[in-house]
């Protein structure tokens, strides 16, 4: 008889996900992903002055504020039909490209390598699953002082950020028409020296501890394979118009490749806490009408589809899609816990060396954003892929205003539930013939799920008017 196995929440990621899995056997014959928090951001956004978009759709996550500031501007400079100066364009790349970094070193050491390697038996390193932990003594404590130099390299990062960006979280620097920062000598000087310690971690630890992680962890590459579809918007425009992407854009279809076509996206409702009025829709025609206690739902994420397909995002996405030979390479063994980590390691390297090439092509002096003006009735829609996945902003303004906004991120594609004809989203797929062996630590589940770097969004409760959520002492 199949056991029952619930999650909640799934710690060591962005935001509060329930998991929810059916054990039979010994392995994963069903599963749920839950998102159980109501965002709501679409709903404030309703009324205001559109250039409110690229800083409110910051506060849908403390972590990946600088993604929604990069694809809400993307969206307004499409809506007000204007595209920046070239220096721009290069520092909005530049401040996205220290989020890149900082986020998957975030995610590596400090939320998914845990799952591998074993920590002193103190905060924060507990309290954890008991499982497989499988790495030699001295690999083992190698990775934890690399827990901890980890730190500074994300502070570091941080810093790279805020030259241009202003601050983190909810960076300043990235408006509609370019960038509200000048360029001069010395802030370039003082970005290429923190990037340079970031290249050398990069390369030298970072990308040889995934390796070493994978030496003694060869199952893995068998195990969280999904639906096997991979979507990327695309990142880091090279031209001022957006036609050209550092990170393509791109699909991979059940085993095709293909072009992206943003118009054959829908989100389906079936199981999800909105009203089902509103399912099937393409987002810029999306409505945002949630419904909860409904009957059969079993989450506040949508499901979004591409052509009525679940869509894998994120970097295993975008290194297949862009031909990276070390992901193509593993064939079918990609589509697994440890091609995702691997992926997400030989992109930051990727990422860093280009934005070296980025600075050199700075133009200090030269002017970093384009005046426009407000439409009276126009629409908008900004792509990007976040560190996380394709994340899409849609708007539509009348009368100056904004009438409509929606937001599909790139966790709703990943952690989404079943759409309407049933169909699993590519985490739950991922967890199916997960092998569980101790039903009480099943670490293994949390493997699978931490390979995507889930965030929800988290800035938003649900709640009942009238009733407490809650009672506090400050001391």
């Amino acid at each position: 008889m199949a056991q029952r196995i619930v999650v909640d929440p799934l710690t060591r990621i962005e935001g509060h996900l329930k998991v929810e899995v059916m054990v039979d056997g010994g392995k994963v014959v069903d599963a749920k992903s839950s998102g159980v928090l109501y965002r709501g951001i679409e709903t404030i956004l309703v009324g205001r002055d559109p250039r409110d978009a690229q800083q409110i759709t910051q506060r849908i996550c403390g972590v990946c504020p600088t993604a929604h500031a990069t694809a809400a501007t993307f969206n307004l400079d499409n809506a007000f039909g204007i595209q920046p100066p070239k220096n721009g364009r290069i520092l909005r790349n530049l401040i996205f490209g220290a989020n890149y970094l900082q986020s998957h070193i975030l995610h590596f050491y400090h939320l998914t390598a845990l799952d591998y390697v074993k920590g002193p038996d103190a905060s924060p390193f507990i309290p954890r699953y008991e499982g497989d932990y499988r790495l030699p003594a001295a690999v083992n404590q190698k990775a934890v002082e690399h827990y901890i130099q980890a730190l500074d390299m994300r502070k570091k990062a941080h810093e790279m950020l805020a030259i241009f960006g202003g601050k983190m979280p909810h960076v300043v620097g990235i408006v509609p028409g370019g960038s509200s920062e000048n360029v001069d000598a010395q802030k370039i000087i003082n970005f290429r020296s923190r990037l340079q310690e970031l290249i050398s971690f990069i390369d030298n630890v970072y990308i040889p501890d995934v390796l070493a992680i994978a030496e003694y962890y060869k199952d893995y590459f068998d195990i969280g394979r999904g639906c096997q579809n991979l979507m990327s918007y695309g990142s880091f425009p090279q031209k001022e118009d957006g036609s050209e992407r550092f990170l393509k854009p791109g699909i991979y279809l059940q085993g095709q490749d293909q072009e992206l076509n943003p118009e054959k996206i829908t989100e389906h409702l079936k199981y999800s806490w909105f009203e089902d009025s509103g399912t099937q829709k393409h987002p810029k025609d999306g409505v945002t009408n949630p419904q909860p206690g409904k009957e059969g739902a079993y989450s506040w994420m949508k499901a979004p589809r591409y052509e009525g397909h679940p869509m894998e995002v994120g970097p295993l996405a975008r290194m297949w899609i862009a031909g990276e030979k070390k992901i193509r390479g593993l064939g079918e063994k990609a589509f697994s816990v440890l091609g995702r980590h691997l992926a997400r390691a030989l992109e930051a390297s990727q990422v860093a060396h280009a934005m070296e090439e980025w600075l050199n092509e700075l133009e200090p002096g030269k002017p970093t954003h384009t005046p426009f003006e407000i439409p009276k009735e126009s629409e908008g829609m900004g792509l990007t892929d976040a560190p996380r996945g394709a994340l899409g902003h849609w708007i539509k303004i009348k009368n100056h205003k904004i009438a409509n906004y929606q937001a599909v991120v790139p966790t709703t594609w990943n952690a989404s539930p079943r759409d309407d004809n049933g169909v699993l989203g590519p985490i739950e797929q991922a967890l199916i013939g997960t092998p569980v062996k101790d039903p009480e630590n099943p670490i293994e589940v949390a493997r699978v799920v931490r390979a995507f770097d889930p965030c929800l969004a988290c800035a938003v409760h649900l709640f009942t008017p009238g009733q407490d959520l809650g009672k506090f002492k400050i001391y």
